[in-house]
């Protein structure tokens, strides 16, 4: 039985909506499919970590942090862009044509209590 491939984000909007879902459903594989090897995540009041370490989000759901999509404006020049929203991100777009996190930033946007 062939496993399904995982989702690959062939715009960088795309992109900012697979980790949005991948957050959801609290799938660190799925996060971490979405960095570039030597991406930088930026989890604000948590850890920043880079490169394998990044894809380790779940101090990320354990405080009960939400990721929207919301880029307001994606600014592309070749395979690099900007995505500016509640956060800038910067994505590559790799040799195999899939668009993957260079810097991604979560906001810090917990509940108050």
């Amino acid at each position: 039985m062939t496993r399904p491939s995982a989702p690959r984000a062939t715009t960088p909007e795309e992109l900012e909506t697979l980790l949005e879902d991948a957050c959801i459903v609290q799938d660190m594989d799925a996060v971490r499919r979405l960095l570039d090897r030597d991406a930088v995540l930026d989890r604000r009041a948590l850890l920043a970590a880079r490169g394998e370490e990044a894809g380790t989000p779940t101090a990320l759901w354990a405080r009960e942090r939400r990721l929207l999509a919301t880029p307001r404006l994606v600014l592309q020049a070749g395979d690099t862009a900007l995505s500016v929203g509640a956060v800038i991100n910067v994505m590559r777009r790799g040799p195999d044509r899939a668009w993957r996190y260079a810097i991604c930033t979560v906001p810090n946007n917990e509940r108050s209590t």
